[in-house]
C-alpha cells in the first residue's frame, strides 16, 4: 500500500469478465473483442490501401507499400531470400496483426494488449509450428528433414548422441515456446509497468505535498508510453522474422 492506495492483485490486470456467453468455452470478454477489431482493422486498412492505387503512392496506399517494401526488404530478403515471396502476404499479415493487438496497450479504453494473454501467442505460434514443418516435409521429405534438422552436418559422429535428441527437442517444443513466451512475456510485463506507475502517478498527485515527485513520475509514465510503442513495434518484428528463419530453415536447409 502506497500513500494510502493498494495495488491491485496481477489477476486484476490481465483477467477480464465475460460480456457475452459467460461460463461456456465460448465466452466473449474485452480481449477477445479487441482481438476481433485488430483482424478488422488490418483487414480493413490493407483493402482500404489496395482500393485506388496510384502511380504516386499517397496516404493509406503510400502506409502500406512502406509496410509491405519493410516485410520484403526487411525480412524475406535477409532471411530467405528471393524464394521467400511467397511468403510475403503471410508474413505481412502477421506482423500487422500482432502489432495492432500489441497498440491496444497505451489507447485510452481499451488499454490491454491482446497478446498479454497466453492464448492468441499460443495460437500463432501453433501455425507456426504447423508452417514450417509441413514446408519441410513438402521440400525435403519426411525423412531428408528430420535427419538435416536432428542430425546438422559438420558435426563429429560421436557427438550426434548428444546433439541430436538436443535438436529434435528445439525442432518440436523449444522453437514454439520461446516464440509464443516471449512475446507474451515482453507484452505482459509492460502492461503491468504502465499500469504501476500509472497508479502511483494518481497517488502522487493526490497527495499534493508529494507535487514535484508526481510530476516526475508522470513524465516517466509517458516516457513509458512512447517506450512501450517501440517495443509493440519490436515484439510484432521478431515474431515474424523468426517465423521467416524458421520457415527459410525448412525450405532451404543448407542455409
Amino acid at each position: 500500500m502506497i500513500l494510502g492506495l493498494e495495488f491491485p492483485p496481477v489477476s486484476h490486470a490481465i483477467n477480464w469478465p465475460g460480456i457475452f456467453f459467460e461460463g461456456t468455452p465460448f465466452e466473449v470478454n474485452k480481449v477477445v473483442i479487441l482481438m476481433w477489431m485488430s483482424v478488422a482493422l488490418v483487414f480493413g486498412f490493407y483493402m482500404a490501401a489496395g482500393r485506388k492505387q496510384e502511380l504516386v503512392p499517397r496516404g493509406l496506399q503510400n502506409a502500406a507499400e512502406s509496410a509491405v517494401e519493410f516485410i520484403r526488404e526487411g525480412i524475406i530478403v535477409q532471411t530467405m531470400g528471393q524464394s521467400g515471396m511467397g511468403y510475403a502476404p503471410f508474413l505481412l499479415g502477421m506482423f500487422s496483426f500482432i502489432f495492432v493487438c500489441n497498440i491496444w496497450e497505451i489507447i485510452p479504453g481499451a488499454q490491454m494488449p491482446v497478446n498479454a494473454r497466453i492464448a492468441v501467442p499460443i495460437l500463432m505460434t501453433a501455425i507456426v509450428w504447423v508452417m514450417y514443418i509441413v514446408v519441410g516435409i513438402k521440400n525435403q521429405g519426411p525423412i531428408g528433414y528430420f535427419k538435416n534438422s536432428v542430425f546438422p552436418p559438420g558435426v563429429p559422429k560421436p557427438l550426434y548422441v548428444l546433439v541430436a535428441p538436443i535438436e529434435l527437442a528445439t525442432l518440436l517444443f523449444v522453437r514454439p515456446l520461446s516464440l509464443s513466451v516471449r512475446l507474451f512475456a515482453n507484452m505482459l510485463a509492460g502492461h503491468l509497468l504502465l499500469i504501476s506507475f500509472a497508479v502511483l502517478s494518481t497517488a502522487l498527485v493526490a497527495a499534493k505535498f508529494w507535487a514535484v515527485l508526481a510530476i516526475a513520475t508522470g513524465g516517466l509514465l509517458v516516457g513509458l508510453v512512447a517506450f512501450e510503442i517501440l517495443v509493440s513495434f519490436l515484439q510484432a518484428y521478431i515474431f515474424t522474422i523468426l517465423t521467416a528463419v524458421y520457415i527459410g530453415d525448412s525450405q532451404n536447409p543448407e542455409h
